[in-house]
């Protein structure tokens, strides 16, 4: 038999759903609503009657699949240039950064505080053919001819991970903060040098904020556009991409629409398996 519920509780539940009315409401008008009409638009052909159409186009096609592959293939590389760089600096931050933390943490989140296309374009200005980084190179010496780095795929790369390292920096450095001192001591007691207790007790206790980081990672770089269609010029297609051309040149909604639905589906994908690990992670506890 259930219990009762207090009468302070009952009152107060009341004004618990008022409360969230509001935040309720904006996310039915702004988030539910045009992802329901997305894919409405999605199941309709061309003469508006039911149609799976766009996503047999979508996922029988070789060069949409190859592009699909792609955005996975673009997002996963990004993420794991992102492990290899953050990594490093998260362990600094959480462990040897002391008063200097705060300014880190600033100069990690500071490029998040400068709009997308301002930062793309700041890249342009670094990697042009007569942009800082060549004018460099060429008055060291170091090369005859200036590099062709803007308006290929290297320079999407280094665009990505400039803005996703800091999700990935923030992630592990939380995690590595909440270890226990006293393990490592112990290992250190009992004859493991510093890398050896790096590797059997630093590094898979810090294996939830590396995961963690690297969904939200992926998942950022899944759906990232201006990025690459300002630095890479066309020349790394991933869907986002296509979702672009197909709205402004051929004005296919529907199967716009579809891609869409797949990158949704990708994304939601991340998120629950983000939700499993932060359930383990409480279960653990």
């Amino acid at each position: 038999m259930s219990e009762a519920v207090p009468p302070r509780r009952r009152r107060r539940l009341p004004r618990a759903a008022l409360l969230c009315l509001p935040v309720a409401a904006f996310l039915l008008v702004f988030f539910l609503t045009p992802l329901v009409l997305n894919g409405f638009t999605s199941l309709r052909g061309a003469d508006g009657a039911f149609s799976l159409r766009s996503y047999v186009r979508l996922l029988g096609d070789p060069y949409y699949l190859g592009v699909t592959a792609n955005t996975l293939w673009v997002s996963a590389l990004v993420t794991f240039a992102a492990l290899v760089i953050g990594y490093p600096v998260a362990y600094v931050l959480a462990n040897h950064a002391g008063r200097l933390a705060p300014l880190v943490i600033f100069l990690l989140i500071a490029p998040l505080l400068t709009s997308t296309i301002m930062r793309t374009y700041g890249w342009q200005v670094l990697f042009a053919r007569r942009g800082m980084l060549n004018v460099l190179l060429r008055d060291w010496g170091v090369i005859e001819r200036p590099l062709a780095i803007l308006q290929q795929a290297l320079s999407v790369y280094i665009g990505l991970v400039h803005v996703l390292v800091p999700f990935m920096v923030l992630s592990i450095a939380a995690v590595l903060q909440n270890i226990d001192p006293k393990l490592k001591e112990s290992a250190r007691v009992l004859g493991a040098g510093r890398f050896r207790t790096f590797w059997s007790v630093t590094l898979p206790l810090s294996l939830d904020g590396v995961a963690t980081g690297s969904i939200l990672t992926f998942m950022v770089a899944n759906g990232s556009f201006v990025t690459m269609l300002l630095l890479g010029d066309g020349k790394v297609v991933t869907l986002p991409v296509l979702i672009f051309q197909q709205f402004t040149l051929t004005r296919d909604m529907h199967f716009a629409s579809a891609m869409g639905n797949v990158l949704l589906a990708v994304a939601v994908a991340c998120l629950s398996l983000q939700l499993r690990l932060v359930r383990r992670r409480g279960v653990e506890r």
